[in-house]
């Protein structure tokens, strides 16, 4: 069993990573060298390799035998398939929390989103997806359903990239928030349905959305090189 220190350290070894590739530092389908990250992070290889491995386990990362680590890469119908659940995992979320969010846990929500409004008026996309996160993740506790709100995490881990670039998108930040906003105020007064459906939507991505986010791939991988 791991030590409290020792396991303080592996968690913030993956929680690095996984950062690394959501602000596309290390992007999909990119090679992960051990020996690179153990320079970058002043750790032998053995802490990086079992970071790697618990990374393959949530989906995050893809293991090839004999072909070492690669960040995991979503192809278009994929993506569709998971932003879908995704939004299901999010409406379950917001109708549960719509009813059992106590009132400190509505003022974080109303302290979240006002982090959002203020990202949003600063026009800073990268500072909106971590006001963001934050938002989401306190619907998800709200929801008082451990288990869900587990799985909502693990695959918002997956998609923390592919979230990110979509708020690069023009105009994505300002949209973004003002469906924010009908949350909240269908939070606060009870409505589990109308919740659930306004983030439905809000997960979504189709149609013109999709046809953004995809086509912003390009660009993250032509950034990175």
């Amino acid at each position: 069993m791991l030590t409290p220190t020792l396991k303080s350290r592996s968690q913030s070894l993956r929680e690095s990573i996984e950062e690394m590739i959501a602000i596309g530092k290390l992007l999909p389908g990119q090679h992960l060298d051990e020996t690179e990250l153990a320079n970058e992070f002043g750790v032998s290889r053995t802490p990086i390799r079992e970071t790697l491995i618990q990374l393959a386990s949530m989906g995050v990362v893809v293991i090839r035998p004999r072909r070492g680590a690669v960040v995991a890469e979503l192809g278009p119908q994929q993506l569709v398939e998971m932003f879908e659940v995704m939004a299901e995992f999010e409406a379950m979320c917001g109708r549960l929390a719509a009813r059992r969010m106590t009132l400190a846990e509505q003022q974080d929500l109303l302290a979240a989103h006002q982090a959002c409004k203020d990202a949003s008026a600063a026009q800073n996309s990268d500072d909106y997806f971590y006001c963001n996160e934050t938002f989401h993740q306190i619907i998800y506790q709200g929801s008082h359903n451990a288990f869900l709100a587990e799985q909502a995490m693990a695959l918002h881990r997956r998609l923390r990239h592919y979230r990110r670039l979509q708020l690069r998108v023009r105009d994505r930040v300002s949209a973004s928030f003002s469906e924010h906003d009908g949350v909240v105020q269908a939070i606060l007064a009870g409505d589990g349905e109308l919740t659930a459906e306004l983030l439905r939507g809000h997960i979504m991505i189709q149609g013109q959305r999709f046809a953004d986010l995809m086509a912003s791939l390009p660009k993250a991988q032509a950034a990175g090189k």
